[in-house]
């Protein structure tokens, strides 16, 4: 195949052309807005820009130097071709770490003088395209310095060196105008608590975090600030293990009101989750926000990240997220990456499009879902005894443990309705391939 030069455009479900979109159609109208607004696609430069095939057992299967030796002039034509990407793909936002932009400098000072020039560069990309950045981060976790944490860290200089990152993220993303800013603890964690202080690990973290939300806030940052969970790889004990401890975590130092969750299909997996529980999870305690799109492979034990294309998972994805009232300040990232023998520039189109067109049909989906009816009316009638008598005398807190052992006192036969699992997930298939 040849790098298709023209904006891949929607061809429909009966089309063979692999460049060309066959159910995402960005004007669309489902459930009342554009299908381009209920996704809100990012490209992720990190993977998309920056990785090259690299695994643990083996080097580089690409080439993504752009011809330059490291310094700002490559990153200026990484810059060039992640934005003539995206347009082709016709994504509209995208996300990067502080290093996947800029390069690093031997301080502190020279890696943010860096960064200060790339965005420069970057600012007038966004204001010729329209392209706009979803959110920022920092990688504190790749540099040696980082080997036991950045907020967690057991040396006070690698904190305050996190704490410089941060800060200059943050101006990145206020100066980008991006609607959020991520944490990503990749290594805020521990191998062993033979030589590990949980409690000032946690307090400085949340000291970091509420920093971080002080300086946005006062620099005139509205956007959402994220934690992103991930149980484990490479820190063996995550404290950001899953969105219910995050949310724990949150609650403990008063985070909530400014932090809401980034949540990764393939994390959850790594968690022992479903995709859909972590949604559903963030969802209920009202820390629902963005979403790193991806999939991991069930047979293998660490984060694969790959491009999406199990349908299943987007439907049940975007019925959350559709449920939740659709994006806010987030939207969907793919941080994903083609797989190591997909290694050429064709690839990287071919791998947005299968992931693009799984949300698109995702999405289709989980409003045919919502639509039908039948899944809602079933969980209504399933906790229907909560609607009358006893059941709405507790929801309204009348009922003490007193009452309600007299109440209990001598009843007999009690029912417990079938659940209808089987028939739920033929509903489901119903759905899907109709």
């Amino acid at each position: 195949m040849e790098y298709n030069q023209q904006k891949i455009q929607f061809e429909g479900k009966e089309s063979k052309n692999p460049f060309a979109f066959h159910y995402y159609d960005p004007e669309k109208v489902v459930a009342g807005r554009k299908m381009k607004d209920h996704l809100k696609f990012a490209m992720s430069y990190w993977h998309t820009i920056n990785a090259s095939g690299t695994d643990m057992f083996g080097g580089d299967t690409m080439d993504k130097t752009f011809g330059e030796p490291y310094g700002i002039e490559r990153f200026k034509k990484k810059a060039d071709f992640a934005f003539d990407l995206m347009q082709k793909l016709g994504i509209e936002y995208y996300c990067f770490h502080d290093v996947d932009v800029a390069p690093e400098g031997e301080t502190l000072a020279e890696s943010v003088k860096n960064l200060e020039i790339i965005t420069d560069y970057l600012l007038q990309k966004q204001q010729e395209t329209g392209i706009k950045l979803l959110w920022a981060t920092a990688n504190m976790f790749g540099d040696k310095k980082y080997m036991a944490g950045a907020g967690t860290s057991c040396v006070a200089d690698v904190f305050a060196m996190a704490a410089g990152k941060v800060k200059a993220g943050i101006d990145a993303a206020i100066k980008l105008g991006a609607s959020g800013y991520v944490f990503w603890g990749g290594r805020e964690g521990y191998d062993t608590l033979l030589n590990t202080n949980m409690g000032l690990e946690l307090d400085n973290l949340a000291r970091l975090l509420t920093m971080a939300r002080d300086y946005g806030r006062a620099k005139g940052f509205t956007g959402d600030f994220y934690i992103e969970p991930k149980p484990k790889e490479p820190t063996k004990h995550q404290y950001d293990f899953d969105v219910a401890t995050c949310a724990n975590f949150l609650r403990k130092y008063n985070l909530m009101d400014d932090f809401r969750m980034n949540i990764e299909a393939n994390h959850a997996t790594l968690a022992g989750h479903t995709f859909q529980h972590e949604l559903r999870t963030a969802r209920v305690n009202g820390i629902f926000g963005s979403i790193d799109a991806n999939q991991g492979d069930m047979l293998l034990g660490w984060d694969t990240d790959q491009f999406p294309t199990n349908v299943y998972d987007t439907t049940l994805c975007m019925y959350e997220v559709l449920k939740a009232g659709g994006f806010t300040n987030g939207g969907l990232n793919f941080d994903a990456k083609a797989r190591r023998q997909s290694n050429t520039y064709e690839d990287i189109l071919l791998s947005y499009i299968a992931g693009m067109d799984a949300f698109a049909l995702g999405l289709l989906k989980a409003d045919a879902l919502i639509a039908d009816g039948r899944l809602d009316a079933f969980v209504e009638e399933r906790y229907a005894s909560y609607k009358k008598g006893i059941g709405k005398s507790i929801v309204e807190g009348k009922e003490t443990l007193e009452s309600l052992a007299a109440y209990a006192a001598n009843l007999t036969n009690i029912q417990v309705p079938s659940g209808r699992q089987e028939y739920l997930e033929t509903l489901v298939n119903d759905i899907l391939f109709s």
